[in-house]
């Protein structure tokens, strides 16, 4: 059975890893992030509408700073960070259907004005129409030194590799150049468009996912899985 490579941090790694167990596919988990929390402020409540979540880590790591803030309701990309965020304490969480534009947009569509995006240090800016956004960090994820021995183990098996986000892309890419891994023999799953882009060329097989959710990334990658990973294997660019 071809095995999946999980880079991204936990706990986001184990919840990936247990949908792969549950379509049968064998996932190896070896993280090259790791995600810490951030020292900050929560500010006035009454200065927003709603919060807007666009990870997981967000809810799971804001702490004691995001009790000021849950009589807002929240706006959240995908069930997995709707999930994190009612174990954070919010009663009024409504789930967007794609990326954080598509929430965003989501939120003016129901009226809100001010949205405090409360994110990581490295996150993607966020504009929507009539809309004022205002992003409120509260955790960072830390790129790791080098590529985890259970990677580089799972490479040289031709484990399919799934890449979350562009500047895991970039980091892996560059992890496995330092480790010597052979571009030509590994094929990457991403995420998204942008993902698979940042990953650079030379690698066997690159695919991205149809939208952008950890689900659609764990079918494209079960879909290499059984037709095998040629190039252009499952593709869509």
């Amino acid at each position: 059975m071809t095995r999946l490579l999980i880079v991204r941090p936990e706990a986001g790694a184990r919840e990936t890893a247990v949908r792969a167990s549950a379509m049968g596919l064998d996932p190896v988990l070896a993280p090259i992030l790791a995600v810490r929390p951030l020292p900050w402020t929560p500010p006035d409540p009454a200065a927003f509408d709603a919060l807007l979540f666009t990870s997981a880590n967000a809810a799971r790591l804001g702490g004691e700073g995001l009790r000021r803030l849950r009589g807002l309701p929240c706006y959240a990309v995908g069930e997995a960070t709707a999930a994190a965020a009612r174990a954070a304490g919010f009663a009024d969480v409504r789930v967007g259907s794609g990326d954080g534009a598509t929430a965003a947009a989501l939120a003016a569509a129901q009226g809100a004005r001010r949205l405090l995006h409360v994110c990581g240090s490295d996150h993607k800016p966020l504009a929507t129409p009539r809309v004022t956004i205002t992003a409120c960090p509260v955790y960072a994820a830390d790129m790791l030194p080098s590529l985890p021995a259970t990677a580089a183990a799972a490479l040289r098996e031709g484990a399919i590799v799934l890449l979350h986000s562009p500047r895991m892309a970039r980091h892996f890419a560059a992890l496995s150049d330092a480790a010597g891994v052979a571009r030509e023999g590994v094929t990457l799953a991403a995420i998204s468009d942008a993902t698979a882009d940042a990953a650079g060329t030379g690698w066997q097989a690159k695919s991205a996912a149809d939208r952008p959710r950890d689900e659609a990334l764990l079918e494209l990658a079960a879909k290499l899985c059984k037709i095998g990973s040629g190039p252009g294997t499952g593709t869509r660019r």
